[in-house]
């Protein structure tokens, strides 16, 4: 899951959502050095994307990628998963996407102090350009992939991954509408045991 579907999964708890930005940048294990709420968060978030990557649904639709992009599917299908949770938002919540996505904004500058240097950074990069309500436009997919790609030593395996990626749209998003009911029901359940 991308940024949008772990912040979603942690609302509405202003800890867990920054410890979902968290997630990405925190390593290594948990002790107690930061607010526990944060903690938590980077629990929930290592939580969801565990289920995630181990999931039936989700281990059958990377086999339906490209020998040449398998090697990325997992990073392919976060993305495009957010997509889809902004396309069909409203099945999955009753607070309206743009609402939701301002309301996300203010908690993650509200707690920014104490998110580290590289969640700060990217704090800043997704306020700059709007990126969680972005995602309701499939071109943001590719676009941020391609950007990803740019930090790949060798190549970038996403430089025309919109040919690549673009004939899996209906998996991808037949995949997310059986599979992200099954992962709010853990997140929820998650959240309870943390």
């Amino acid at each position: 899951m991308n940024f949008l579907a772990h912040f979603h999964l942690a609302s509405p708890d202003k800890g867990l959502i920054t410890g979902g930005l968290e997630g990405d940048y925190f390593k290594g294990p948990l002790r107690g050095e930061l607010p526990l709420d944060f903690e938590r968060g980077i629990k929930l978030h290592r939580a969801i994307d565990a289920y995630t990557d181990r999931h039936a649904l989700v281990q059958q639709l990377r086999r339906k990628f490209p020998p040449n992009l398998r090697r990325y599917a997992g990073i392919l299908i976060d993305l495009s998963f957010d997509h889809y949770l902004s396309l069909h938002w409203s099945r999955f919540s009753d607070i309206p996407l743009a609402d939701f996505n301002t309301s996300t904004y203010r908690t993650l500058r509200d707690y920014e102090a104490y998110l580290s240097d590289g969640a700060r950074i990217m704090l800043a990069h997704l306020q700059e350009h709007d990126t969680l309500n972005l995602y309701l436009i499939w071109e943001t997919v590719p676009t941020t992939a391609k950007r990803i790609g740019q930090r790949f030593k060798r190549y970038n395996p996403f430089i025309d991954i919109d040919r690549g990626l673009s004939p899996l749209k209906g998996p991808l998003e037949n995949t997310f509408l059986n599979f992200y009911p099954q992962l709010q029901s853990y997140a929820e359940a998650q959240v309870k045991l943390l």
